[in-house]
């Protein structure tokens, strides 16, 4: 389970205060699929960095199962993300020179997760890229880079998967297959599901939908798909 509360995230700057967050209090349930969303400034990403531990707070407290990761040194945070999180990002972040199964294996091989050859090869079967195995990043398109980065993410079978803007570089046809992974990877899988987005279709594929404004959550729903 996150916990979250009164989380803050200011900046100083120019001799003013910059305020990205203010006094956020969440909680989110083991193994839900939560959409944030808002515009473009309202903090959501910095909202998803801050619980993944990959940025600190200015106040307040994030607790994983218990354990505030805001007490943690960056090793320990290091491990954490290691363990327990994956991560999908817009822009992919795949490794180039490496193929598609070799970026696979390297995240499970860093993460000592047992079968990893097997395991990665099996998943990327799951994503649609079984027969794209020895393909580098650059000689896939789009939704299929994107297809390799949840196969990468989920290898580790972590608890916590955050996906920020997971289908912002994708054509509808892409968008609808990466979102229909990400569904039933959470479904089989039993991760619990934080997905950014600005695009109301997308966020509609969630269980939850959090909306964003001014550093704020001004909404806090069931999506129409859980409706």
């Amino acid at each position: 389970m996150i916990e979250i509360r009164q989380l803050q995230k200011f900046l100083h700057g120019g001799g003013h205060r910059v305020d990205i967050l203010n006094g956020i209090d969440l909680t989110i349930p083991n193994g839900e699929f939560v959409a944030i969303t808002g515009a473009s400034g309202s903090g959501k990403t910095t909202l998803l960095s801050l619980i993944a531990g990959l940025d600190a707070p200015s106040a307040g407290s994030i607790c994983i199962d218990g354990q505030d990761i805001t007490k943690l040194g960056e090793d320990a945070l290091a491990e954490l993300r290691g363990r327990r999180f994956g991560f999908v990002f817009q822009n992919f972040h795949l490794i180039p020179t490496l193929t598609a199964l070799e970026n696979v294996i390297l995240s499970a091989e860093l993460n000592g997760t047992a079968g990893a050859h097997k395991k990665s090869k099996d998943l990327l079967g799951t994503v649609g890229l079984g027969e794209r195995l020895d393909h580098y990043p650059s000689q896939l398109s789009g939704g299929e880079q994107q297809r390799l980065s949840l196969a990468r993410a989920f290898v580790n079978d972590p608890e916590y998967v955050l996906a920020d803007e997971p289908t912002g570089n994708l054509d509808s046809t892409n968008s609808d297959r990466v979102l229909d992974l990400i569904g039933e990877l959470h479904r089989v899988r039993q991760a619990t599901v934080l997905m950014v987005t600005h695009e109301p279709p997308v966020a509609n594929r969630s269980q939850r939908i959090l909306t964003m404004a001014d550093g704020r959550i001004v909404s806090d729903e069931p999506s129409r798909a859980s409706a």
